[in-house]
């Protein structure tokens, strides 16, 4: 029986034993996006993530002898979605007649609003 593997061989390494190890990483991606509700950016990231075409031999090292064999990515667990400010007019008494804006700290209570009475 022949095993797969890209190490390459020659008689010079008759007696050596093919080695492999899987190791386990924690990736952590965190996204974000503008929206007018949670609900509606909780959707909107949900739609995103890892694009697992980028997840392949090309992010592995191969030296002293070692190829990658498989490479992988599975999804575990998220955090909740959650709000960190609110696009606002600038501190500009010309502000909205220019359109100059900024993510300002959104107020606790719009946050409460939004995400407990609605939830009722």
């Amino acid at each position: 029986m022949t095993i797969d593997t890209d190490i390459m061989i020659t008689r010079n390494d008759l007696g050596k034993k093919l080695y492999r190890k899987k190791t386990y990483y924690n990736l952590v991606i965190e996204q974000e996006c503008l929206a007018n509700s949670r609900a509606e950016a909780t959707e909107k990231l949900s739609d995103c993530g890892v694009d697992h075409s980028q997840i392949n031999h090309e992010i592995t090292e191969t030296k002293n002898g070692v190829e990658t064999y498989m490479v992988d990515a599975n999804y575990t667990d998220n955090g909740p979605t959650e709000s960190f400010g609110q696009v606002v007019y600038t501190d500009d008494e010309f502000a909205e007649e220019n359109g100059d804006v900024e993510i300002g700290e959104e107020s606790p209570l719009q946050d409460y609003k939004e995400n407990v009475l609605t939830q009722g």
